[in-house]
C-alpha cells in the first residue's frame, strides 16, 4: 500500500487592529466554512498569540499546492478575505509541505508521572 502524500500546509499571521480581536474572532467562525467546505481543505485552525497582543495564526491543511492555489484566487475566498481585511493591520503568509507527524503513541501513560518513570 502506498504511503499517503503528506498535505500542503499554509500558515497566515494577522496582526489584529486592537480592540477588535473578539469581532475578527466571531467573523473568522461565522465564514470559516467558505474554507472547510472546499474539496481540498482537511482543516483549519485559529490560534491567538500568548506573547504578542492582538496577533492570531490561521493554519489550513490541503491536499496539494495546485488545488489550493485555486481556492486562494477563487471569487468566494477573494469575498472571504474583504470580510476579514478591516480587522487587519498587518500580516504575512507562510507555505509548507509536512514531511513527518507523530501522533499520540498507542501506549502513551496516562500522568506525567508516569511517562517520567518509563525513561
Amino acid at each position: 500500500m502506498a504511503a499517503a502524500t503528506p498535505p500542503f500546509r499554509v500558515m497566515l499571521r494577522m496582526q489584529i487592529k486592537p480592540g477588535l480581536e473578539k469581532e475578527f474572532e466571531r467573523i473568522w467562525q461565522d465564514i470559516g466554512d467558505s474554507v472547510t467546505s472546499h474539496p481540498a481543505n482537511l482543516g483549519q485552525w485559529l490560534s491567538r498569540s500568548l506573547d504578542e497582543d492582538g496577533v492570531y495564526y490561521i493554519v489550513s491543511d490541503w491536499t496539494d499546492e495546485v488545488r489550493f492555489r485555486e481556492f486562494e484566487t477563487s471569487t468566494r475566498h477573494i469575498d472571504h478575505r474583504q470580510r476579514l481585511h478591516p480587522y487587519r493591520s498587518g500580516g504575512s503568509m507562510t507555505t509548507m509541505r509536512v514531511v513527518a507527524h507523530l501522533g499520540r503513541a498507542a501506549d502513551a501513560p496516562a500522568s506525567h508521572q508516569e511517562w517520567e518513570a518509563r525513561r
